[in-house]
């Protein structure tokens, strides 16, 4: 029976003990103690498997840990390391992604709750004879809940501020060994505090926690932190001289997080898949780290998962749908018209250069475009081609995934700004029952002007035509009373855009994207499929009289529209 494919699943133990596939990332404990930092942060894009590795992390150097958990695995091979450094340390582990709140109190509790479960699991030093009673008093502070708060820890600001300082002290007294401290998504509650409201309170919590954990903590022998952004060592790294940072352009740990070229390979052979290798690399690759070309690892397990069920399913925007996109809202929001030329670019395959900063705070991020083009590649919407002198990098989109993403999200944000104007998008609309394809022409001709189109490079054909066609079909949904439908089957197929009015008025609507410029015959062309499929039938059968046929061509941002 095959090992079961690891949905969502983040604990290393898990992985072990309940038969799941696991890509052998266990080198990563070699090359973080071989390349010694004392405080270290990894910074990768989501659903990377940051999470994972801080789990395995946990597993391997904690005191009293199941070490046949990496029996088989790469790291077993190196056997001094592994006797020097496996099950010898006491290791706090905790992750902040739950630490969100509408306020800065509601966060600060979930901050404490998250600090108080993890202490919980040191009970043992409540009665540890290597403690004073004053040190028994402090680990009291940090576990005590309160009957009226509902069973809230009730640290003070204090105690909660100085809590990861003081658990390391004392389990460093009571076990006689420095401390391992794990942080997994050290930024999340920084994000989550500037989108509601409360961000500098909560800079000043992580601040005054990191800075007591970190840097004035002479229990400490290793530190990880891990996240999606470098945060402005300015904001809460003040004074911590001894912090190494790994972010997605440095040339070491590039293969320590996602897959690999021959580790997707395996896992696809391994479930008899290997014939969609070349999808998945399409879909889902094209991430550089350092200099390794990587996949998103969610990405391939899914569509794995979902082949296993379906041979004939379609790649989907798996990684991208599992966040909000805001980022990429943000930059098309705030785009002048060289910033639109720069996405359509990207759009198109195409690449652009920009300056990246590595470090920001998030105050800064919406400060200029610069920055948002900073984030953008941090976070994994864009990945770089080459690094040039100075902090410049050429950029691109990494895979047909998030070129998708990309298109999908300007044509909505597209649609909402062209339904704010309501006169102009009704006179447009109105164009088409009346058949005056010289409105249409012009109309989507100066829409195209405002928006972003896909030039003629690496997009393929079939993608540059559901574009247009996205947002001819955004324009007409504006028209709420109309019956609008897509990719409908009308007759002989499927005809791109049906259209039936409050007057009984039928519009068929085929659209052509024209590779070589030639829009006239593109537009005939589609209005001879029109006619050789029988599109109309489907209106006629409705008992449509006046039915107008349309054919439209465009390329780039250039358009024409001529009436059948």
């Amino acid at each position: 029976m095959k090992k079961k494919l690891p949905v969502g699943i983040e604990n290393f133990a898990e992985f072990r003990t309940e038969d799941f596939y696991y890509v052998d990332k266990t080198m990563f404990i070699a090359e973080l103690l071989q390349n010694w930092g004392k405080v270290n942060l990894f910074t990768r894009p989501r659903r990377f498997g940051k999470s994972l590795n801080m789990s395995m992390l946990k597993c391997f150097f904690e005191i009293g840990c199941d070490k046949t958990l990496f029996d088989g695995l790469k790291i077993a091979r190196e056997k001094e390391l592994c006797e020097e450094y496996m099950g010898r340390f006491p290791v706090i582990s905790i992750s902040l992604k739950s630490v969100d709140g509408r306020t800065f109190e509601t966060a600060a509790a979930a901050m404490r709750t998250v600090i108080g479960n993890e202490a919980m699991r040191f009970q043992f030093l409540k009665s540890s004879d290597q403690l004073t009673k004053e040190e028994k008093a402090l680990y009291a502070q940090l576990t005590e809940v309160g009957t009226v708060q509902g069973g809230i820890f009730t640290m003070t600001d204090e105690a909660m501020t100085a809590s990861l300082r003081t658990l390391s002290r004392l389990l460093a007294r009571h076990y006689g060994r420095k401390v391992i401290l794990l942080i997994d998504e050290y930024d999340v509650p920084l994000d989550k505090a500037f989108q509601a409201g409360y961000y500098d309170e909560m800079v000043m919590l992580i601040r005054n926690l990191f800075g007591n954990a970190l840097k004035t903590n002479d229990d400490l022998f290793l530190a990880v932190l891990t996240g999606c952004l470098r945060i402005s060592k300015e904001s809460i790294f003040t004074g911590l001289n001894n912090l190494n940072v790994m972010t997605v352009s440095d040339p070491y740990y590039c293969d320590s997080f996602g897959f690999t070229e021959s580790e997707v390979g395996k896992l696809l052979q391994y479930y008899g898949l290997e014939n969609y290798q070349k999808i998945v690399r399409e879909w889902y690759d094209g991430y550089l780290f350092g200099n390794v070309s990587i996949y998103c690892p969610w990405d391939v397990i899914k569509y794995a998962q979902i082949l296993l069920r379906d041979r004939k399913a379609e790649p989907e925007n798996y990684w991208a749908n599992t966040s909000g996109n805001d980022i990429i809202r943000r930059l098309l929001e705030k785009a002048d018209q060289t910033t639109r030329d720069e996405v359509e670019q990207l759009i198109s395959g195409g690449s652009i250069v920009k300056s990246i900063r590595q470090e920001l705070t998030y105050r800064e991020i919406d400060a200029s475009i610069d920055n948002l083009w900073s984030v953008l590649y941090s976070t994994g919407y864009l990945t770089h081609q080459e690094r040039l002198p100075g902090k410049q990098m050429r950029l691109m989109i990494p895979n047909r995934e998030v070129r998708e993403l990309f298109m999908d999200l300007v044509k909505d944000w597209f649609r909402e700004t062209a339904l704010a104007d309501v006169s102009r998008i009704n006179r447009f609309c109105r164009a088409f029952p009346d058949g005056d394809a010289a409105t249409i022409q012009e109309m989507l001709q100066d829409y195209l002007w405002d928006s972003i189109s896909v030039r003629d490079t690496a997009v393929r054909r079939n993608m540059k035509e559901n574009f247009y066609h996205g947002m001819v079909l955004g324009l007409l949904r504006s028209q709420g009373n109309w019956l609008i439908q897509s990719n409908a089957e009308t007759g002989e197929g499927y005809s791109d855009i049906t259209v039936c009015t409050p007057e009984r008025t039928g519009i068929v609507i085929e659209l052509k994207y024209a590779e070589d410029g030639k829009l006239e015959t593109a537009c005939a062309e589609a209005l001879k499929q029109i006619e050789e499929r029988k599109y109309a039938v489907g209106l006629q059968r409705r008992g449509i009289k006046k039915i107008i046929k349309y054919g439209i061509a465009f390329c780039e941002k250039e358009c024409m529209v001529i009436t059948g």
